[in-house]
């Protein structure tokens, strides 16, 4: 298979493959003269080798990706039994030539005493470097921004999530350790491919948490502020204490949280967390269509969102009064019911009611957006009633969480086949096949955009499709189906009045 090359030489191709990633961790990752002895020794145990000879190769501009398809691809090669296992190898490698935890977190301290925005910049970009951010794939996602104002991505590297009991239990992990996806005893686990995760410490609350950048990338920076503490999810008032507190510290990332309920939340409920990044997502851009104010906080703006969803925003420069206010919101919307308009606060089934907030901070101060979401359900809608409905769950099943709730979509790999088929059945005319009975609704309405379609018609028809859909998810999401029935119910259940 190999024709005349000896196995002398696939051994001599695992040599420079090391070699090329001790050069790229010299001049990438910190690794030290000092410490390169004993990390290649550690690179040579993982991938098998019993022997090596030197090859003195230097870094050559190649991308960590590139480097760990050739290493895996010498393995291979080699016979040796760590290429049955890539991503393990590749992970085990990767986190054995990059710096230690404290090493991390003495970097990103020194980085912040010059800038927050400095010391973000670094780590992520040292999280791209080690391979744990894989952001050659993630930007190879398709993505747009549609012209009602939402941005659709399609996440190639995210398994689709349907079951919401699973959020409850927070992903927990087999065996108990780490207690689930998330806890901080994931940073160098081998058994979840995380020996690459590098976490650094924050202060909220007086309490202990940490920030990472997640691997799936739904938007620029995207990372992830977690409870060092294994505690539920859950919003009040010190929530958005904690809030505003990150985006003191960096204010240059929006900070927002799940509301603590399964298909309103996200997929892991069971570990406080808050989600934020480097990106101004389109809810914190919408404008405000009916102004309200409180008469207790003169210092405070607010009114409802002109939005798809149901959300009011509160803007004030003191924090105690933007989270005393938002507290008042909270409250007031966990305890309302109208069954009339199928919002029932809470039965037998526990709470139905919930708010996720999201913050940036601005020249005018605090911008809290509040969401107002419940998760109520019936025989009509079992997945909930203010969750997507069941002629768009082929588009979007999964729970609407909070990244959804401001506008961005992360829609499920498997759409970038069965679109590019729906795209080709435009420009032939051919008829949907049963394997696609569930797009029934959905080709419809791209074949009413037509009747005849180009290659690139078809392509813009489906794009325009795949908009409305996720407008209409977020419509079915709106407790509220008006914005003047969300400014009834803050003036009359928590005390504001028209601006």
């Amino acid at each position: 298979m190999f024709g005349d090359k000896k196995p002398e030489a696939f051994m001599k191709e695992v040599c420079d493959a090391v070699d090329d990633l001790i050069a790229y961790a010299r001049a990438k990752l910190g690794l030290s003269a000092r410490n390169e002895t004993f990390v290649r020794n550690t690179v040579l145990d993982l991938v098998g080798l019993e022997s090596y000879e030197g090859t003195g190769r230097e870094y050559g501009g190649q991308t960590v990706s590139q480097l760990l398809r050739a290493l895996v691809d010498a393995c291979a090669r080699a016979g040796l039994a760590s290429a049955e296992q890539p991503e393990r190898l590749t992970d085990s490698v990767m986190g054995a030539l990059m710096l230690p935890p404290e090493a991390v977190e003495e970097a990103f301290a020194a980085h912040m005493a010059l800038s927050s925005e400095e010391a973000t910049q670094w780590l992520y970009s040292y999280s791209v470097l080690s391979d744990y951010v894989k952001k050659e794939k993630l930007d190879a996602n398709p993505r747009f921004t549609a012209e009602n104002g939402l941005i659709v991505t399609i996440n190639r590297a995210k398994p689709e999530f349907r079951d919401p009991k699973k959020a409850v239990s927070g992903n927990s992990v087999k065996g108990g350790y780490p207690k689930c996806t998330i806890c901080r005893e994931n940073e160098g686990y081998f058994g979840r491919n995380k020996r690459t995760l590098r976490t650094v410490t924050l202060e909220l609350g007086g309490e202990e948490w940490f920030w990472q950048f997640s691997p799936y990338g739904y938007f620029h920076e995207h990372g992830i502020a977690v409870n060092a503490k294994h505690t539920p999810m859950h919003v009040d008032r010190g929530t958005f204490v904690k809030l505003m507190e990150f985006v003191d510290l960096f204010p240059h990332y929006f900070i927002g949280c799940n509301a603590a309920l399964p298909r309103i939340g996200g997929s892991v409920l069971a570990h406080d967390h808050f989600q934020g990044g480097g990106e101004t997502l389109p809810l914190h851009r919408a404008g405000i269509s009916v102004p309200l104010r409180h008469p207790d906080f003169p210092d405070v703006a607010a009114g409802v969102v002109d939005w798809y969803g149901t959300a009011v925003r509160l803007v004030g420069k003191d924090a105690r009064s933007v989270a005393d206010l938002a507290e008042i919101v909270r409250a007031a919307w966990c305890s309302y019911e109208d069954r009339a308009r199928g919002i029932i606060a809470e039965d037998k089934d526990g709470v139905h009611s919930a708010v996720s907030p999201t913050v940036v901070r601005t020249e005018r101060g605090y911008e809290m957006n509040l969401i107002l979401r419940n998760n109520i359900t019936s025989g009509q809608y079992p997945d909930g009633v203010f969750h997507a409905h069941p002629e768009f769950h082929v588009i979007k099943k999964e729970s609407i969480g909070l990244i959804e709730a401001q506008g961005l979509f992360i829609l499920p790999g498997r759409l970038v086949e069965e679109l590019a088929d729906l795209e080709a059945l435009l420009v032939s005319g051919g008829e949907l096949p049963e394997k696609y009975a569930d797009y029934a609704m959905v080709f419809g309405e791209m074949k009413a955009m037509g009747p005849v379609f180009t290659e690139q018609t078809a392509h813009e028809a489906v794009k325009k499709e795949l908009a409305s859909v996720c407008e209409r998810i977020l419509g079915n999401t709106a407790v509220f189906k008006t914005q003047a029935e969300t400014a009834q119910f803050m003036i009359e259940k928590a005390g504001f009045v028209h601006d």
